[in-house]
Order: structure tokens, then C-alpha cells, then sequence
């Protein structure tokens, strides 16, 4: 079957995520193979992954051996729930998962996604702290910007009212809280810091007594690559401590390696109450998500006569076949050093996407850390003229797709906020291929700088 006849079969059966209609009708790509850090389409034109499929692909597409581990599971042990019984690839998972986590957090919840496990961290908030005698503690804060799932409850917790829009009214009692946008380094003591005044003026106007979590990124995402200033997140930490809310890090995009370490704490230092994971736990070759829990509190809720159980479930949660894969993908990543390409060649990789920032006058910032990196655009950086609207839809709908097409290297235009270009290859992408990411990138702000005018 040509390609042309699979679009034509894709535009009518299949529905596309995230994908507006004049996309849909474009020459978009079949892929039909993975190698590496690339993908290969049904004309055999290699494409060099530059965003890791979305953010996930840390060990590259191709792995026979991770490949191998699924079909052994297949073969040996399909299906079983996690419903009263367990099975060993969710047991290794699980075991394997807390013993590389920070602190006391080594109780795995599975589930199919990051959606999902924003979902289930916010029903563990919410019923363990019914189970301790404070049924009253339901409301969220989160951070502007922030993304952190589709599904109602993490679409409420998410701060990007563009895609919240649709589907209102949302979760009532979720409040957004300025992100660290144009924050970096050490900003004098944290505790100072506008955008944490601003979050225990909301816990006071709402009433800590009220507060089930706060959910954070270590790196946010939306808006580009927030990395949080020096003392940010230990002042998370205190004033949930000191208000008895707990402190969720959502590492769907941050964990496994994307920032050189296995969660954020090793950006962090700080160990929060729940952790929430999904993409690089498989590198992608299974669905899998979960929340990783701090084992006081799930013997907490356990042990309550108000608990007694965790009423949450799904049927595909801790898949014998995902688990298998995560055990066979992070032992790959643990046993080959992969964590050390990343802390290696990240900041390589950051200063040269600031020697591109010196040499275009598009580039607005560039912001990330370890394999993570957003660049803002703008019209002419020396005269201060930002995209109108006008130029950032062509940027992101014309200019970059394009872009994308004539280079062979695949990144993500981002509207959350600015006109971004997102780069997160696979991790274990090495200098050669880095160095052609590079030039992609190099090129399509060359691109940019031809479509707008300073």
C-alpha cells in the first residue's frame, strides 16, 4: 500500500490527537520503523527524532532486547490484574522503582499514562486525607502555564486555559499560582520570592485546613522549560509541611533520565510526597504510568478505620507486558550509563544552543536543562520586537513544519505562552547526533529569520 493511499485511510478512520484539520490534510509522514534516535518513513527517508516521540523515547526505537522482554511476557504471562493478586513483572516494577526513587517513597501505584497518574494522585490526595479526619482538604493549587493531563481532573489541574476551554466547567477548587518564568540561578532567599508569597497567600485565602496537594514540575514544562531558581522547591516543601498539604512532583516528562538523574529530586534535592511518572519508564514500547507514594503515607490511609483501601483501579493498570518492558528498559538505562550521556553532553548541548541564540535574532531565550530545552522566538531581539500574532501562527503552522520536513529533524513548535521551539532528543542520542540536531535547528531559525522581518 503506498503512502498516499495510508493518508487517505488515516484521514478517514483515524483520529488524530492534537492535530488540526489542515495538518490532517497534509503530506504528513507514515512512519513504518524506528533506528536509534531515528524514524524511517514508507519512502525509507530517515528522521531524526529530536523530540523523543513526545518526550518519551529516552532509550531510542529499536531495542531488540526491550522488544525481546515484551514478547517473552506475551508468551509466558499476557494478562493478570493487580485486583487482590499480583504478578512478577509488576512486583520487579515496583521494587525496581523504589529502590531508585529518593526518600521513603516505594509504594507504586500502575495506570496506563501521565493523565491517569495525575488522576490518581489527586485521588490519593484527596482520600488520604478523608482517611487521617479531614475529609474538608479537597482543592488543588498548581502553577500557570502548567500542563499536566487530558483527562477532566488533571485537565482542571492544568494551567493552560486554551485547552481547558472546550470542556468546561472543569474541577471547582483548583488554584493556579504564578511558575518561575524569568527566574534561573540564585535569586536571593526563595522564601521571598513573589511567586511563593503568592502561593501561601492562596493557601491562607482558601484556607490550609482546605488544601489536598500542590502539584509542581521539576522542570515545567508549559511555557518552555522552567528550570526553578536555587531554594524553590525546598520552599515547596516547607510551607506544605507546614500546613499539612501534600507536595505532588509531576515527572511525567522529568523522570527516567530526561534531566540526567531518575526523578527530579536530583535537580530538586527535595523529596516530595508523591511522584508521578508515565513516558520514560518504557521509552515508550508500552503504555504504562504510575504514582510512586511515600510508604508512610499508604500505610496511613491503610491503616485508618476511614480507609482501609484505596478505591482506585483500572484494568490495564501494572500490565504484566508494560511492567516487563519497564524492567527491561530502566535496566538497560541503569547498566549502560545512560544518566551519564545526559549529565555529559546536556551542557554541552545547552551552550551550543546559546552560541545559536548569539547568532540569530530570533531567539528570544533558551531555556532547560540535561536533555530538555525550549527556545523562545521573537521578530528581532536587538530592536525588542516580539512575533505579532499574525507572524507566531505562521511560525508554528507554516514556517516550522516545513522546517521539519526539508531538514529531516522533528522537534515541536509550542503557543503555551510564547512562540517555542522544544528539543528534547532520545538520551541516548550521542555527539554525532546531536551535532545534527544542531544543524537542524540552525537552519529552521534561519527559516524563521527569512519569514519575519526585524
Amino acid at each position: 500500500m503506498d503512502v498516499t493511499q495510508l493518508r487517505a485511510q488515516a484521514r478517514r478512520h483515524l483520529g488524530p490527537h492534537f492535530t488540526r484539520k489542515d495538518t490532517w490534510a497534509s503530506d504528513f509522514p507514515v512512519f513504518v520503523r524506528g533506528e536509534g534516535s531515528y524514524l524511517i518513513d514508507t519512502e525509507g527517508r530517515r528522521h531524526l527524532d529530536g523530540l523523543a516521540g513526545l518526550f518519551c523515547v529516552n532509550m531510542g526505537h529499536g531495542r531488540a532486547d526491550i522488544a525481546k522482554a515484551a514478547a517473552d511476557q506475551v508468551g509466558t504471562l499476557a494478562y493478570a490484574s493487580n485486583w487482590g493478586s499480583a504478578h512478577t513483572p509488576a512486583i520487579e516494577a515496583a521494587t525496581l522503582l523504589a529502590g531508585l526513587a529518593p526518600g521513603d517513597l516505594g509504594t507504586t501505584f500502575f495506570v496506563n499514562s501521565g493523565s491517569e497518574a495525575v488522576e490518581t494522585a489527586l485521588k490519593f490526595a484527596r482520600q488520604y486525607h478523608r482517611s487521617q479526619g479531614q475529609p474538608e482538604r479537597t482543592k488543588i493549587i498548581s502553577r500557570d502555564m502548567a500542563y499536566h493531563g487530558t483527562t477532566i481532573g488533571a485537565l482542571s489541574v492544568t494551567g493552560l486555559s486554551k485547552i481547558k476551554e472546550p470542556f468546561g466547567p472543569l474541577m471547582p477548587g483548583v488554584r493556579h499560582v504564578p511558575n518561575t518564568l524569568g527566574l534561573l540561578g540564585d535569586c536571593g532567599p526563595a522564601s521571598d520570592l513573589d511567586c511563593v508569597r503568592a502561593i501561601e497567600q492562596v493557601i491562607l485565602e482558601e484556607g490550609p485546613e482546605t488544601i489536598a496537594a500542590l502539584f509542581a514540575e521539576p522542570v515545567q514544562n508549559g511555557r518552555g522549560a522552567l528550570v526553578p531558581p536555587t531554594g524553590y522547591w525546598p520552599a515547596l516543601r516547607a510551607l506544605c509541611d507546614k500546613y499539612g498539604i501534600l507536595l505532588v512532583s509531576d515527572e511525567v516528562i522529568c523522570s527516567f533520565g530526561r534531566l540526567g538523574h531518575w526523578f527530579g529530586h536530583g535537580v530538586t534535592g527535595v523529596v516530595p510526597d508523591l511522584i508521578t511518572f508515565a513516558k520514560g519508564s518504557t521509552s515508550g514500547y508500552a503504555p504504562l504510568g504510575g504514582v510512586i507514594v511515600r510508604e508512610k503515607l499508604v500505610t496511613e490511609l491503610y491503616d485508618s478505620p476511614k480507609g482501609g483501601v484505596f478505591t482506585h483501579g483500572a484494568t490495564w493498570g501494572g500490565h504484566p507486558v508494560a511492567t516487563a518492558v519497564a524492567v527491561a528498559n530502566l535496566t538497560a538505562m541503569r547498566d549502560e550509563k545512560v544518566l551519564d550521556n545526559v549529565l555529559i553532553e546536556g551542557p554541552e548541548l545547552f551552550a551550543a544552543l546559546n552560541s545559536l541564540k548569539s547568532a540569530h535574532r530570533c531567539v528570544k531565550d533558551v531555556r532547560g536543562t540535561g536533555f530538555f530545552y525550549a527556545i523562545e522566538l521573537m521578530a528581532d531581539r536587538d530592536s525588542g520586537r516580539d512575533l505579532t500574532e499574525a507572524e507566531s501562527l505562521k511560525v508554528l503552522r507554516e514556517v516550522l513544519p516545513e522546517a521539519f520536513r526539508r531538514t529531516g529533524v522533528i522537534l515541536r513548535g509550542d503557543d503555551r505562552g510564547a512562540t517555542m521551539l522544544m528539543i528534547s532528543p532520545p538520551l541516548v542520542a550521542d555527539r554525532e547526533v546531536l551535532t545534527e540536531l544542531l544543524h537542524g535547528v540552525d537552519a529552521m531559525l534561519n527559516d524563521v529569520e527569512k519569514a519575519v522581518q526585524p
